[in-house]
């Protein structure tokens, strides 16, 4: 028998954090909630949740008997949410990134403090397969003290921007591409051991799209400085025309190391460097792939290959382990992906650098 009831808040974006707790033991997805009355019966049927168990008010949906709540909403609701479930005596898995504001950043901190139940931040990208590698070699001592780093999220959503034939507009339109960083942010963070104290950002004002919002935006630029004094860079973008990237890239004192530029989701084809393993002026060609290919079948099913389900593992054996011992992606760690976001867009108004405010148990 299932040990955790696991309920859905969000199901169109959710859905892929929430498939995986279908096919592990542990877990049976018992609740759904979502304002919209068609999208949540779909959801119900493929879930096979009983009516019983389906809810278009929040405050509803939790009082209902779950255990866990994952929130798959749009950002704007990701505080609010996360601290009544907390109140509500809820683990909960939240998607990217935590919170809105600063503010509500420190009100989640906060409410995870005086909770007695797991919060995770659903960062998917930290558990890509060849992130994974990369972090045993670091870890190893292979590239040495790492002191550059670069990361490229360029996906163009402008169809979920605005529907350009209705003119209806979606939330994503008043994201600053820079906000949404977590992607990029959450693997480098991981792999460096690091924290971010300090933004700089620019933006390359609009033109592909018109103006409606700062979604819009071209690109966005951000020049980080972290604790151990590393430096990162990272781009953004939401309309550039080109096909989906997520890039990574880092130096350290012994070589270097870097995905490729093609791919996306799937993996991609990468380089190696290390001083006194090859020729000079030589690279290694290394594999990137995102999915572990001795992951079991039913590891294939959230969506981005086999990411959620090793993400999904994590929370369930944090919940397993019935201690004060938080998971790697705790709500420290989820406010070292957005608070830096939020900063480096105020400081891309500006021109200057901010102090990114560390937040700490």
């Amino acid at each position: 028998m299932a040990r955790y009831k696991i309920g859905l808040v969000g199901v169109n974006r959710g859905s892929a954090l929430v498939n995986p707790f279908s096919v592990f033991p542990e877990t049976e997805i018992t609740a759904l909630c979502d304002l919209n009355p068609t999208r949540l019966a779909q959801a119900a049927e493929y879930y096979h949740v009983a009516d019983k168990g389906l809810f278009t008010r929040y405050e509803d949906f939790l009082n209902s008997d779950v255990d866990v709540v994952v929130i798959g909403t749009p950002i704007q609701l990701h505080a609010a949410q996360t601290i009544a479930a907390l109140e509500a005596d809820k683990h909960v898995l939240c998607e990217v990134t935590a919170a809105w504001t600063i503010e509500q950043c420190e009100q989640v901190l906060n409410a995870v403090k005086r909770s007695r139940r797991v919060y995770m931040i659903a960062e998917n990208s930290c558990y890509s397969h060849f992130i994974q590698i990369w972090k045993q070699w670091i870890d190893a001592g292979r590239l040495g003290n790492i002191f550059y780093a670069e990361a490229e999220y360029i996906h163009n959503i402008r169809e979920l921007l605005w529907d350009e034939s209705s003119g209806e507009t979606f939330w994503r339109l008043e994201r600053p591409p820079i906000y949404y960083c977590s992607h990029s942010l959450g693997p480098l963070l991981w792999l460096m051991d690091d924290r971010i104290v300090q933004a700089c950002g620019a933006d390359a004002g609009y033109g592909i799209v018109p103006n409606k919002g700062p979604g819009c935006l071209n690109m966005q630029v951000a020049l980080f400085k972290t604790q151990k004094g590393a430096v990162i860079k990272l781009l953004r973008s939401q309309v550039a025309p080109r096909p989906s990237i997520h890039f990574y890239s880092l130096y350290g004192t012994k070589g270097m190391v870097e995905s490729g530029r093609e791919g996306g989701w799937t993996g991609t084809r990468g380089r190696l460097y290390i001083e006194g393993e090859v020729e000079e002026d030589t690279f290694i060609d290394i594999d990137c792939p995102n999915s572990n290919p001795d992951a079991p079948p039913e590891a294939f099913g959230g969506g981005h290959g086999t990411v959620e389900y090793y993400m999904v593992r994590e929370f369930i054996d944090t919940l397993e382990r019935g201690e004060r011992r938080p998971p790697r992606n705790d709500i420290i760690r989820a406010l070292d992906m957005t608070v830096p976001g939020i900063c480096a867009h105020e400081a891309s108004q500006t021109g200057r650098w901010v102090d990114v405010p560390l937040f700490n148990w």
